[in-house]
């Protein structure tokens, strides 16, 4: 076993120094009948493999990766105690990668790698081997199982997994602070060597940042790194193999870090005084201007709260922040005047609003301007003493009497002289005027406080050297009354008495109703205005009085209607009364007192006629009316009127005719038969489209002769015409389509007219009647105008 222990030592120490050379030795013991196997191998644990009863005695081959010869790499040899050297064994390899990856020599056992192997790719292999007889193909060994395993070479570069990494660190920070952590992966075999050991280091970022070599955590390596000052910055890491060392394998990221702001910045003014205009006239809640301090920090660490801490003007402005320009907004907080003050100074204070406490040691987070506005002189209206008047005036006042004075004045320091005028809009009835120097408003029509109690009148000042510029005023003026109106019956009575009515009995109440208004209240007086002796009045003392009879009996075939005088009078001063007259009636009553029929009613009876008869007489004589009128309109239409407007020239003249006739049906209208044939000739019958304005019985006229001349028909027909009063009227068209047998005249065409016309003469149409006068003055001169030409 000695032996043994020390021959495995070699081995051990041959493989050690030739790694890629080893050995599988199968030898058979003669006292155990064993096989027994020898190398240069070892346990993993450096003990000496022990021999088991007819089993390999075998250990893993190891092969280096990346092999990079140009022959096949060897990997190790199996050798069998029986092989003689002789071939007559054969060695067979099976598992992964037999006979494509891993070859082996059949004779000798040699096994060999035909590539280059990855130890990425896969780490080890396992095999089997086996032993067999050429001859008889039986197994002289049985197969055992062996693993080559691959050996790592440093041939993979440490990675990130991001090219470029993004953190964020607080400016500001102490040195050390974690900004963010890289990691790297190798993916060399960690568990040999030093191939996926890696270290960090930082190649650019220096002196800002440093790195942990071990953890790859970035941290700050300086004091106080100001955002203001730089606000990016771009660190290149690299992560190396081999534990750092020369000759290991390296990869780089970037990392871009951005400092974070801190409100570590106070505001600040960029000028200790500012100067501001504004106009004395501008309203409450002007913006005269703004203030701005500048904050180096972003964000909500620049948020700037304004406000006036001191200053004179510290009741007339107020400020406002502007939260998304961060600037203070001065305003007007009262109306400025600037003839009482022209300058104002304001204290103005920017502090920020979110104060961090870790930088309460850079000094205080606010800042302080002086702020002064100049009041402008601008040329103000006018301005009245008061906002408004009230003016009280009785109503009997005399014309021009001055009710009231307005008074207003220049507040400029030029002091310009004022005119007042009256609105009219608000005076239409021009009862008031005003004088334009001293603004004292007097009447100029009478008053009635009856009429209008209330008067609100609108006075205008401007300046007369600014017209422009006016102020306006409301002047009310309340009419006091006076008491100048009488009192009179406050309702129509409608009285009456019965005829067996007895002495003292009451027939009417009246009251009375005043315009006036006095301050006491009404109080009336009712008394007769001489001595009745059917009737008197009995005063109630409460602006009432009792009508009541003096006597027994009344008879309305006597005396149907009794007139009372009664006076109305008041308590105001001057005492004002009226004469009221009361009407009464005699009428019929029952026993009771109820009327039945007065005298008024029975004298109309017999004497006309009922209110419906009158009603149903106007209604017939309107529809008469009407009736004649429309009867007027249709004969007035139907008036002829003459073909020829003007006696001077028929040829200019336009003759509109609007009756189109009956149309072809109406065969009545007149007949042309007798132009076509002279000989048919019948009875004339009555239009029906018109109405003669006159009835005449038709008469019949003579037929004329087959060979009458066309002339000679047509001077017959004319005077025919002429001389009867139901021919067709003028607006309508009659066709004469017969010619007759022949014509002196020739052709009567126009076209021939320039040869013919010394040939024809025509005189003749001056005995064709009146309406052929103007064509006989037209063509009868022609020779004349001829020689004269």
């Amino acid at each position: 076993m000695t032996i043994q222990r020390v021959l495995l030592l070699m081995l051990l120490l041959m493989w050690l120094l030739h790694p890629c050379h080893t050995e599988m030795l199968f030898t058979r013991a003669p006292d155990l009948r064993s096989k027994s196997f020898g190398g240069r191998v070892s346990g993993n644990d450096g003990k000496t493999i022990h021999r088991q009863k007819r089993g390999w005695m075998w250990n893993h081959f190891f092969l280096l990766e990346e092999y990079t010869g140009s022959d096949y790499q060897y990997v190790g040899k199996l050798h069998s105690d029986q092989d003689k050297g002789d071939g007559s064994l054969k060695y067979i390899l099976s598992g992964d990668g037999a006979g494509t990856l891993f070859i082996i020599d059949e004779k000798t056992g040699d096994i060999h790698a035909t590539r280059r192997i990855d130890r990425e790719e896969k780490a080890f292999y396992t095999l089997h081997a086996k032993a067999i007889n050429r001859r008889t193909l039986r197994p002289v060994e049985p197969e055992s199982e062996f693993v080559i395993k691959i050996h790592d070479i440093n041939d993979n570069e440490p990675t990130f997994p991001e090219k470029m990494y993004t953190a964020t660190v607080p400016e500001m920070s102490v040195v050390g602070t974690s900004v963010v952590q890289v990691t790297a992966t190798d993916a060399d075999d960690p568990s040999y060597g030093n191939s996926a050991r890696i270290v960090y280091s930082i190649l650019q970022g220096q002196p800002y940042f440093s790195v942990e070599p071990e953890t790859g955590i970035i941290r700050t390596a300086l004091p106080n790194m100001n955002r203001e000052n730089r606000e990016q910055y771009q660190v290149v890491i690299q992560a190396k193999d081999m534990g750092g060392q020369m000759g290991g394998l390296s990869g780089t990221t970037t990392v871009n870090i951005t400092l974070i702001d801190v409100n570590d910045n106070p505001p600040r003014f960029p000028q200790s005084t500012i100067h501001l205009r504004i106009p004395e006239s501008s309203p409450v809640g002007t913006a005269i201007g703004s203030v701005k301090a500048t904050d180096a920090d972003i964000g909500k660490n620049a948020e700037v709260e304004y406000r006036i801490t001191d200053g004179d003007g510290t009741d007339m402005f107020d400020i406002v922040t502007q939260k998304d320009t961060q600037e203070g907004i001065i305003t007007v907080k009262k109306p400025l005047d600037y003839e009482t003050r022209r300058l104002y100074t304001l204290k103005v204070e920017a502090e920020n609003t979110h104060v961090d406490p870790r930088f309460y040691y850079l000094g205080p987070f606010k800042d302080t301007t002086i702020v002064k506005i100049s009041v402008e002189d601008v040329d103000e209206p006018p301005v009245f003493s008061r906002s408004s008047y009230l003016f009280e005036v009785h109503e009997d006042i005399e014309l021009g009497t001055i009710i009231g004075t307005v008074m207003a004045r220049d507040p400029d320091s030029a002091s310009s002289p004022i005119r007042f005028s009256l609105d009219r809009h608000t005076d239409l009835d021009r009862i008031f005027s005003i004088h334009s120097g001293n603004g004292s408003i007097y009447t100029s029509k009478p008053l009635d406080r009856e009429i209008s109690q209330w008067h609100n009148l609108s006075v205008i000042a401007a300046e007369i050297n600014n017209p422009k510029d006016t102020a306006r005023v409301p002047v009310y003026v309340r009419i006091l009354d006076v008491n100048d109106n009488a009192p009179q019956f406050a309702v129509f009575y409608d009285t009456f008495v019965c005829e067996n009515a007895r002495a003292g009995q009451l027939i009417q109440t009246i009251s009375a109703v005043d315009k006036d208004d006095p301050l006491g209240g009404q109080k009336f007086f009712f008394s007769l205005a001489a001595v009745n002796p059917n009737f008197t009045v009995q005063d109630n003392e409460d602006n009432t009085a009792r009508i009541l009879t003096r006597r027994n009996g009344f008879s309305r075939h006597e005396i149907s209607t009794y007139f009372l005088p009664v006076v109305i009078s008041d308590n105001d001063y001057p005492i004002q009364s009226s004469t009221g007259t009361l009407t009464i009636r005699v009428c019929a009553c029952d026993s009771r007192g109820n009327m039945q029929s007065c005298n008024t009613e029975a004298l109309l009876l017999p004497a006309g006629l009922s209110t419906g008869a009158l009603v149903a007489i106007l209604l017939c004589i309107v529809i008469l009316l009407v009736i004649v009128v429309l009867f007027a309109a249709l004969k007035r239409q139907r008036k002829k009127e003459p073909l020829i407007l003007s006696k001077e020239d028929i040829r200019d003249n336009i003759v509109s005719y609007n009756d189109e006739g009956g149309g072809e049906e109406d065969t009545q209208a007149f007949d042309i038969g007798t132009l076509r044939n002279p000989a048919a000739i019948e009875d004339k019958k009555l239009r029906r489209d018109i109405l003669p304005e006159t009835l005449f019985v038709p008469r019949r006229t003579p037929s004329a002769p087959d060979n009458t001349d066309v002339r000679d028909f047509i001077n017959q027909k004319l005077k025919e015409h002429d001389t009867d009063p139901s021919a067709p009227p003028y607006d309508s068209l009659a066709t004469y389509a017969y010619e007759g047998n022949d014509s002196i005249a020739e052709s009567l065409s126009s076209l021939e007219s320039g040869t013919t016309e010394g040939d024809q003469n025509y005189d003749y149409l001056r005995e064709w009647g009146p309406r052929f006068n103007k064509l006989a003055e037209m063509y009868g001169g022609g020779e004349s105008d001829k020689d004269v030409s």
